[in-house]
């Protein structure tokens, strides 16, 4: 029998009612082809890898086999400010639901699965390369500490498809997430304009029940649940803009009420450091650029005040959102020094650093960046592999040398200088054990190949004209050890 079509699945999306979401069937494709699982996740959901053959999968999550209800969800959203009352699973369903082995009930969403009553004209399908770059965005960002949903499975499904932003027809796929909840702002926009604060209140309770079990105390938990979502849709921030990532389109519809990144198209990792730049080609005002983020994500949750003013206090909402700021800042702080290095155990010696007057290298890092052609992935892995060498430090700072990637030449010398003696002197001052543990934390934090535009398509140009999927196998597999 194939575990995944026996498995204990929970109705949570069901119990709530069918005023949520549609029942709907999955495509019949031409043939299934197993190209990509995650045997890491099917442990994390309680199955055992060797017992689950690539056919199992196929039956499973590629002809869905022997699993229903489906459920397509209903949501609206703001879609590059403009109100959009026409949205929800247009090319996905729910598939089902499992507890983990830590107890966290998790979602297997498809992408790529047939038409729904929310396709809007569209054909329900993926793009092979499409799922092959999801799969490349969540695992790298998992592997920088990004919450992220992460990909299970990857079928091919034996259709040519017709897309304006790649030669067609082009190859077919569907994909399974795993995510921690499909529930987004967009579920709660759509209760507002339908007038429905008893749906919206029933909503709420159930996302708080499930994914903020520490609300679950309080005494008006749902009083709390903006506040807690605010801080980690600003630590959500602060993790993309420190892995370098451009999620591309943060309407309303692609923020989870988890506050976990998903649902992953025009997104890219910055070749050079630049705020301004941005992913989607169709973004012309640059809305949604890199350094734009977190101003995105503040006016997201603005937004949502408004749905949740029906059944909490929008002053208080208000309030709760005044902390933003200071939550991203803290979080971005930690995320970035610990890419430098220097991680949670070094907080005591950074700080008495700070205070004795050593100057600060979180700024001269960013000062750095701008100034230097360096791509922003290099410059952290050339940091990990410099200090990496045995006696990289052994004659003070000026052992300390630049190192070179992608011909980015010199950098200016009176950022490097500042930059490089303000690392080294903070490293001088931790405690012999956290200074030995600094180029672990390095290997630990920081990518031995950055997924970047060119790199994706030279692992995409390889599976399109040779079917050779080495190349993504070796990109991740740079990446796996240090996520088990």
């Amino acid at each position: 029998m194939n575990p995944l079509l026996s498995a204990s699945y929970e109705p949570a999306m069901e119990g709530l009612g069918d005023e949520y979401w549609d029942v709907v069937e999955a495509a019949v494709f031409p043939s299934t082809r197993l190209r990509y699982r995650c045997d890491d996740l099917l442990i994390q959901l309680g199955f055992d890898p060797a017992r689950l053959s690539d056919g199992d999968l196929e039956q499973a999550l590629g002809r869905f086999e022997a699993r229903h209800p489906l459920l397509a969800l209903r949501y609206h959203g703001y879609q590059f400010g403009v109100y959009n009352p026409f949205l929800g699973d247009g090319r996905g369903f729910l598939y089902g639901q499992l507890r983990d082995i830590h107890g966290q009930l998790q979602d297997l969403g498809t992408k790529g699965s047939g038409q729904t009553p929310w396709s809007r004209g569209g054909d329900g399908r993926l793009t092979l390369k499409g799922g092959v770059r999801e799969i490349i965005a969540c695992e790298a960002l998992h592997r920088l500490g990004v919450c992220t949903s992460r990909t299970l499975s990857l079928v091919e499904t034996g259709e040519g498809l017709y897309r304006g932003d790649e030669p067609s027809p082009t190859r077919s796929s569907v994909m399974v997430r795993v995510a921690r909840t499909h529930l987004r702002f967009g579920s709660c926009e759509r209760l507002l304009h339908l007038g429905r604060a008893d749906l919206l209140e029933r909503l709420l309770r159930h996302v708080v029940a499930l994914h903020y079990p520490e609300l679950q105390g309080q005494p008006q938990p749902l009083s709390a649940f903006y506040g807690a979502l605010s801080e980690r849709v600003a630590r959500l921030a602060a993790e993309w803009m420190v892995a370098g990532f451009t999620h591309g389109v943060l309407n309303t519809d692609n923020m989870s009420l988890a506050a976990e990144s998903f649902d992953y198209g025009p997104f890219a990792f910055l070749e050079r450091f630049d705020p301004g730049f941005t992913a989607a080609y169709f973004d012309h005002q640059g809305l949604y650029a890199y350094g734009r983020q977190p101003a995105i994500c503040q006016h997201n949750l603005r937004l949502l005040q408004a749905p949740l003013a029906l059944v909490l206090p929008q002053g208080l909402m208000e309030e709760q959102l005044q902390d933003f700021a200071a939550h991203y800042s803290r979080h971005y702080r930690a995320c970035l020094l610990r890419r430098l290095g220097f991680g949670p155990a070094t907080t005591t010696a950074m700080a008495e650093g700070l205070a004795a007057g050593m100057a600060d290298p979180v700024p001269l890092t960013l000062r750095l960046l701008e100034s230097w052609s360096i791509d922003y992935g290099a410059f952290f892995a050339g940091l990990r592999d410099t200090i990496g060498q045995e006696g990289a430090l052994a004659g003070g700072p000026e052992s300390l040398q630049p190192w070179s990637a992608n011909n980015n030449g010199a950098p200016p010398r009176e950022a490097w200088l500042a930059w490089r003696d303000a690392w080294w002197q903070h490293w001088n001052h931790l405690p012999r054990e956290q200074r030995l543990q600094v180029p672990r934390t390095l290997q630990r934090w920081n990518l031995t190949i950055t997924p970047t535009r060119p790199q994706i398509e030279r692992v995409w140009a390889a599976i399109d004209q040779r079917d050779d999927w080495e190349p993504l196998e070796a990109l991740l597999a740079s990446w796996r050890p240090a996520c088990r």
